[in-house]
């Protein structure tokens, strides 16, 4: 009798699931852009609704037609650029330098880190032109805080984050870096309608789950002797150890996951285009600057979600802003 076989339950490709040290995310790599600019911007999760669009995709069998669109509501209140680092190369790899901190704050930055008194500003940039003329400087980035206070998000505690520019030239972008330090950035500024994003976002938190929740593992049938729902064999007896391609218990949700060419669908300052009657559930009303995004983000409700320019384009794809003919506001809140 042939022996049964079948593809493994559960992917290992974001193995392990570990919970995420920290409600930020964290972004490894950045697009390689031309011009000198900012590469992301963050944002907050404010619900989903649906819209009626006309069809700009070319090729499609519904091209030039209306069709139902699920799409994403981020609020995106201005950042303010509190700082400057320059990178430089050592046998030990990239490491920062020096900083140059903005004269003023924002009034709740100091929850987050402690101010420097008595701060001398001329001094730091003195002391950064130095290794620029040494020409011991790699990369000039930023550091900005966010401001949840703007927001509909229950928080006054901002976040911290270094953001990478775009550009070839060392010296445009400390120029560019000089000009923004100290002040506010809108989301319009770094992205258009009809652009495309990389989107990074903590998701939903789900605890300690068994191995059938986290990997789909098969339920024992009702006779066996022990626990259904668990892995039938951890492993041989040799190598005497579990191997960490076996499904186990453990932590489920609250991964950090990035989805690719999230498309931008509208960007305005007017939140009530799209609050619902009654405000979105868990959120309330959308106060600030916000953006669309053609579907789905990962992340809970108030989840902070970081927008990157997109690091692998793809080609043919309309980048103009789509005609939107209707916006759902119908009340999120249930009842007759």
């Amino acid at each position: 009798m042939p022996e049964k076989t079948h593809p493994r339950r559960g992917s290992l490709a974001h193995a392990p699931k570990k919970h995420a040290s920290d409600e930020k995310p964290r972004i490894r790599s950045w697009p390689d852009k031309g011009e000198v600019s900012l590469l992301g911007f963050p944002g907050y999760k404010a619900g989903m609704t649906h819209i009626f669009m006309v069809d700009d995709h070319p090729g499609r069998r519904t091209e030039g037609q209306e069709i139902n669109v699920p799409v994403t509501i981020l609020e995106v209140p201005p950042i303010r650029v509190c700082g400057i680092r320059v990178y430089g190369e050592d046998y030990e790899g990239e490491k920062a330098l020096t900083e140059v901190w903005a004269e003023e704050f924002s009034e709740d930055l100091s929850r987050r880190i402690k101010l420097p008194e008595d701060y001398g500003q001329e001094e730091a940039f003195d002391n950064a032109e130095k290794f620029m003329d040494k020409g011991k400087v790699e990369d000039v980035v930023v550091l900005f805080n966010t401001q949840p206070r703007l927001s509909s998000v229950p928080k006054k505690k901002p976040k911290v984050m270094e953001l990478r520019l775009g550009g070839d030239s060392i010296e445009e972008k400390w120029d560019y870096s000089k000009d923004i330090l100290g002040e506010e950035v809108k989301f319009s500024e770094v992205f258009d309608e009809g652009n495309y994003s990389d989107v990074f976002a903590i998701t939903k938190g789900k605890g300690f789950e068994g191995p059938v929740q986290r990997w789909g593992v098969k339920i024992q049938p009702r006779k066996v002797q022990q626990a259904r729902r668990h892995t039938g064999v951890l492993g041989p007896w040799n190598p005497n150890r579990i191997m960490s391609s076996v499904p186990t218990s453990g932590q489920e949700g609250y991964h950090q996951r990035m989805e690719y060419n999230k498309r931008i669908l509208k960007v305005d300052e007017n939140g009530e285009k799209v609050t619902p009657d009654g405000g979105f559930l868990r959120f309330g009303e959308v106060q600030n600057e916000y953006v669309m995004i053609k579907g789905s983000v990962p992340g809970s409700t108030k989840r902070l979600v970081f927008m990157r320019k997109p690091i692998r384009e793809k080609k043919e794809l309309p980048t103009t802003p789509p005609d939107i003919t209707y916006i759902d506001t119908s009340s999120q809140q249930g009842g007759n």
